[in-house]
């Protein structure tokens, strides 16, 4: 007989969705879908998602552990028991912390799970205790959620249910339909009310088609194009005078500041025409309610914290956060005021060998801090929900450091990633359909609970209970190392925050998905309430700068005149960063690069071609599409590829630099700057 399970989903989306699950007597999933009765689900997935138990139940699983027989990279290992890699990896933790000082020891994880006790639980404890180098993890939204902090003072952001009321709604680097898609049906709903719905982006995707405007900006520029906006807007008299006297600080320096980005200024940093630039200034603060919908798309470039901030800006200018369906969203996992501190225990690095706080390294740098780190070197890596040897940047320097026989390599993975092929162990790991976690939202404000719907195949275990075990094996005595999965999660809900009142595990465990306990409707700033020391939207114009980011047409001129393409890399819509590269048909999507006509034609570029790309870091083969989907100077091409399956073994990130944004520590993706060239 079939039973109907509940899920979370736990890849890195804003959209969190609850899942059912179809399970016949066996235990093996047949179906999955969303839960019709989520306000944010709505009963439809994804594409990547519909799809997900032909991963769950693909051949490639990785299902016993695994220690490295082969050379680094080329991914030959032999079976071990769990037994002997914990023991193995255990005694080589505790030679390198003494020989070498417990911080030559690094975590390295991501986003891999959403779940926060999979992702950032027991295994903080862990390297907490053990004193490693703590990971300071950048590498997508750090330099976003600077910048909203910088504007805003408390990253609150407007319910994706509140789209629906909009009479003008702005994606800004914000791909909808592939990165973000239970959005969309509310935004279809404003429409249908007669909302205008208008894009900003590089590249003309999926969601920029159906748009009703596309403004092709180019890339790191979106801060030139705010100030833009700003500057007609307080010229034209068209700010919220009311709600700016009242709530903001600063509008009199603004106009200061903004006076001299005029429309035609901003045209040449943008691309974008300055007629255009003045129509959609008036609009924005005429129409209302006015929503802005941003991504983490703008924070990928060397001005990306100044970029989001001035955007967040505009909501507070034009007043847009009184009315219900208005003001601006990029995240909503701040208002989840979970008891992290106590799940992650850093208070436990005065017990480890060091006796203080670890140092910190930006997991951006990854490169850098595997060649070039010191007193001590990183003589350990562990790496779980990641695959640093595909996503980090400037991979030339990566593979050096991973290359490295001293340098003891563990994997906690489901699958044989580019990064696994370098590992010393490889540790199986659960899917998220198979163990219990805890699951928050960026993208609404429902808290979600998960018990494993599936059991688990193979000797695969959860990462919970290998950080438990690896903790026994070093001695580690703390109570804390016992705590089971539902001590943790109690321990999260125990901070006595009023948006978590009333929100307990046995409560989670009857309804699945419980929300916040938030004002209804949750309109965070209508009365002021920022999170500044003034409480006031704080405009700080003598800090609002923009120059071109170096690694841009308008930056460094012997750079461009030696590499005149802009190679923006997005995600790719139908995986999920590096999480489906394993598939064909995700290899085949990432192995493409789009370039504009104007561009492909002197370098006699045809569609289907094998171009190489190139700079002085690097150099990748993709398959080139001819089409006006980007602006002329700009290629584009999704990410992230597997490098291991492409003909010459790279990836754009061969291309990419560690050169870090303004704020926040993230990588500058999208400033990359690259030639083309047909191969014969």
């Amino acid at each position: 007989m079939t039973s109907t399970r509940h899920s979370v989903c736990a890849l890195d989306c804003p959209d969190a969705c609850s899942l059912l699950i179809n399970v016949d007597e066996t235990g093996r999933g047949s179906r999955l879908r969303g839960n019709p009765d989520h306000p944010i689900t709505q009963g439809f997935l994804c594409g990547k998602v519909a799809r997900y138990l032909d991963r769950e139940y693909s051949p490639q699983r990785l299902l016993a552990p695994l220690r490295r027989v082969g050379a680094k990279g080329e991914g030959r290992f032999e079976p071990i028991s769990w037994d002997a890699a914990l023991d193995l990896i255990a005694t080589r933790l505790q030679t390198t912390a003494a020989e070498f000082g417990p911080e030559a020891v690094l975590p390295y994880s991501y986003a891999g799970t959403m779940g926060i006790l999979n992702g950032a639980g027991m295994d903080r404890r862990f390297f907490h205790r053990l004193g490693a180098s703590r990971l300071d993890r950048t590498i997508c939204s750090s330099t976003g959620g600077a910048g909203l902090t910088e504007a805003l003072g408390v990253r609150y952001a407007m319910e994706p249910e509140h789209f629906r009321h909009a009479k003008l709604i702005v994606a800004w680097g914000a791909n909808i339909l592939g990165t973000n898609v239970h959005l969309w049906p509310f935004i279809v709903e404003a429409r249908r009310n007669g909302a205008k719905f208008y894009v900003i982006d590089p590249r003309e995707n999926r969601t920029g088609k159906l748009a009703d405007r596309h403004y092709a900006i180019r890339p790191g520029t979106d801060a030139a194009l705010a100030l833009a906006m700003m500057h007609v807007i307080i010229n034209e008299g068209l700010e919220d005078k009311q709600y700016v006297a009242d709530h903001t600080l600063g509008i009199d320096g603004l106009w200061g500041k903004v006076e001299a980005w005029n429309p035609r200024r901003a045209a040449e940093a943008t691309g974008i025409p300055a007629q255009d630039i003045v129509d959609l200034a008036r609009e924005y603060a005429t129409t209302r309610p006015a929503a802005i919908r941003v991504n983490y798309g703008v924070q990928r470039s060397e001005r990306g914290a100044m970029s989001v901030r001035t955007i967040a800006l505009l909501p507070a200018l034009v007043g847009a956060w009184r009315d219900l369906g208005g003001g601006l969203q990029l995240s909503t996992s701040a208002a989840f005021q979970l008891n992290r501190p106590a799940l992650e225990r850093a208070d436990l690095q005065l017990a480890s060998p060091l006796g203080r706080e670890a140092r910190l390294v930006n997991m951006s740098l990854l490169g850098d801090a595997l060649t070039k780190l010191d007193q001590p070197p990183v003589k350990a890596l562990v790496v779980y929900n990641s695959n640093p040897a595909a996503i980090a940047p400037d991979q030339n320097t990566v593979r050096q450091g991973l290359r490295r026989e001293d340098l003891f390599t563990v994997v906690m993975e489901q699958f044989q990633t580019d990064t696994a092929d370098f590992a010393d162990v490889v540790l199986p790991s659960t899917t998220f359909l198979e163990h219990t976690d805890l699951y928050y939202a960026y993208g609404h404000h429902y808290l979600q609970l998960a018990r494993p719907a599936l059991p688990a195949p193979g000797d695969t275990r959860p990462n919970t209970e290998v950080f438990r075990q690896l903790a026994a094996r070093m001695g580690f005595t703390e109570p804390c190392f016992q705590d089971s999965d539902d001590d943790m999660i109690r321990t999260l809900l125990s901070g006595g925050h009023p948006f978590l009142d009333g929100i307990t595990l046995e409560r989670l465990d009857a309804e699945h998905s419980v929300r916040l306990n938030l004002p209804t409707p949750f309109l965070p700033f209508a009365n002021g309430g920022f999170g500044t020391s003034s409480g006031k939207c704080e405009f700080r114009a003598e800090s609002l700068v923009y120059t071109p980011p170096i690694e841009s047409r308008a930056g460094d001129q012997d750079l461009a005149r030696r590499f005149p393409l802009e190679l923006i890399t997005p995600k790719n819509d139908d995986s999920m960063n590096g999480t489906f590269g394993y598939k064909d048909e995700v290899d085949a999507q990432t192995a493409k690069v789009v370039i504009h006509p104007l561009d492909a034609a002197p370098r006699g570029i045809q569609t289907g071609d094998q171009v190489r790309l190139r700079n002085d870091r690097g150099e990748c083969l993709l398959i080139a599409e001819v089409a006006e989907k980007v602006a002329v100077g700009v290629i584009s091409s999704p990410a992230v590829r597997w490098p291991k399956l492409s003909p010459d073994g790279n990836s754009t990130n061969m291309l990419t630099s560690q050169r870090l944004a303004d704020l926040g520590g993230s990588p500058a993706f999208y400033n990359c700057l690259v030639e083309a060239e047909r191969l014969d």
